[in-house]
């Protein structure tokens, strides 16, 4: 069996923890309340939706893509809505997106967007923190995501997938997305977190996850609301599960005194400025959220690329003959180099589809650090900031009728002549997802080892349901019958 290859840190973290964000309800509200009436004793806020409105709040949650495009229609590429008591600006485009990632991007910071709601799970991961500790973070994990080490863990990544397609019998019902959740999670902690065998240990760390991320599917009212029996209550609880799991796979290692492969013997094996062992708490934080990046994307993209296809015949027909010839059908195993991204044209084209459709990480929440200008809109310092890939994926001027699946608009011209900002399903710019190459190469692992094997049948071709719980997902599931090849 392939275990992850060994790593060894490149530097040390000298850079101070941020200090724990606020989580009571009423001074969050107040903090929000008294930072806007900051802001607009100075400046005004873009047009928009500024006065409270309870269908906006729980449109964002429910249909966010309608709401966030008929904004984007009324008042052009920035606006704000209120939602609940506080105002969100919107920045919609491939030109605002440039500015928020790259050519601006010191004018915002990440920890006080609405990733602040993720931070009870996350902890100062990441995707939680700013400036000199979420570069030193950033380095040190980075010779995990480089292109040798990720295509040393290609084979952990076909293991898994032939394994778990030997499980499937032909005429079974299976709903995809958490069938592949879970196979993304056993991915993450073998190729990721360097465990050797999972044990059944995915299942308990999977059910955690789920429970722990359930909350943001709610009303926001009860995802803040700190009673017994809520939706946070039932998190909360979730969270120490998970918790209490990766802690004791910490605390192992460190008994056998062993740190172990992958980035959580990456993140055992390195030092603070002083030279001592990294806390319990702070590993703890980062192998969580690696673990949330880990398996959260490619659960979506890989569900979402299965009910295209399952759509649209002609795209499967033409990456199942693809597969044919590149590894032959059913017992192929794909190499390396088959998963690089150059072996196999069509099926990249129709994954870079499936991530302009339903780009998993569909919003990038930040907060303005000074004031600034974008497309022209003035956007003064303080206020929270979001732009979004699935909207932008979605402006007939950018990709003509976007609902139409259509995987030739990755032709290479095509792609070639997309302005800048127009396709960011993993971020852009600095804070570019230090995961995208791991992503990929999963993902093609996934696609090659089971579509060369099996046709996944959509029991229905209805739309599905799109719930943001934070990541992108169908609603309910997405059930297919499983045929054999």
């Amino acid at each position: 069996m392939a275990t992850a290859p060994a790593l060894t840190p490149s530097r040390s973290i000298t850079a101070p923890q941020p200090e724990p964000m606020e989580q009571r309800l009423l001074q969050r509200i107040g903090d929000d309340i008294r930072r806007e009436r900051r802001v607009r004793r100075r400046a005004a806020l873009p047009a928009g939706s500024l006065a409270p409105s309870w269908a906006n709040t729980r449109a964002i949650i429910s249909d966010p893509l309608r709401l966030l495009l008929e904004h984007q229609r009324r008042f052009g590429p920035v606006f704000t809505i209120r939602l609940l008591h506080e105002p969100i600006v919107w920045a919609i485009g491939a030109e605002v997106n440039h500015q928020i990632l790259v050519s601006d991007f010191d004018a915002f910071q990440w920890r006080e967007g609405r990733f602040a709601d993720l931070w009870p799970l996350l902890g100062d991961g990441l995707l939680n923190v700013d400036g000199a500790y979420h570069r030193d973070f950033r380095m040190l994990m980075l010779p995990a995501f480089h292109r040798d080490y990720v295509a040393g863990v290609a084979q952990v990544m076909t293991e898994e997938a032939i394994a778990a397609a030997e499980q499937l019998q032909d005429g079974q019902v299976v709903e995809i997305y958490h069938w592949v959740r879970e196979l993304a999670l056993r991915i993450a902690l073998r190729g990721l977190l360097g465990l050797d065998a999972t044990d059944g240990r995915e299942r308990p760390l999977a059910e955690a996850f789920e429970a722990s991320l359930a909350i943001h599917g709610e009303p926001v009212l009860l995802q803040l609301l700190p009673l017994p029996r809520t939706p946070l209550a039932r998190a909360i609880a979730a969270r120490r599960r998970l918790d209490a799991l990766v802690r004791a796979e910490i605390e192992e290692r460190r008994r056998r005194r062993d740190p172990g492969r992958g980035v959580l013997g990456l993140l055992l094996s390195a030092t603070d400025d002083a030279g001592s062992p990294l806390p319990t708490g702070v590993v703890r934080d980062q192998a969580v959220t690696l673990l949330f990046a880990g398996h959260d994307t490619t659960t979506t993209t890989f569900t979402f690329l299965i009910h295209e296809l399952g759509r649209n015949p002609d795209v499967r027909s033409a990456v199942e003959a693809e597969l044919e010839g590149a590894v032959g059908a059913g017992a192929g195993v794909p190499s390396a180099a088959v998963l690089d991204g150059q072996a196999l044209p069509g099926l990249e084209r129709a994954l870079k589809e499936t991530l302009r459709c339903y780009p998993a990480a569909w919003v990038g929440p930040r907060r303005t650090t000074r004031d600034v200008t974008l497309a022209g809109v003035k956007v003064p310092a303080e206020i929270g900031v979001q732009y979004s890939s699935w909207v932008t994926h979605h402006l007939p001027e950018l990709y003509p009728d976007p609902f139409r699946f259509d995987p030739d608009r990755f032709l290479p011209e095509r792609e070639a002549a997309l302005p800048r900002g127009a396709y960011i399903p993993f971020g852009g710019g600095s804070r570019m997802c230090l995961g995208k190459r791991f992503g990929e190469y999963e993902l093609r692992a996934l696609a090659v080892v089971l579509l060369s094997r099996l046709r996944f049948e959509p029991c229905s071709l209805e739309p599905p349901r799109i719930v943001t719980t934070p990541t992108l997902g169908p609603k309910g599931g997405l059930r297919f019958v499983v045929r054999a090849r």
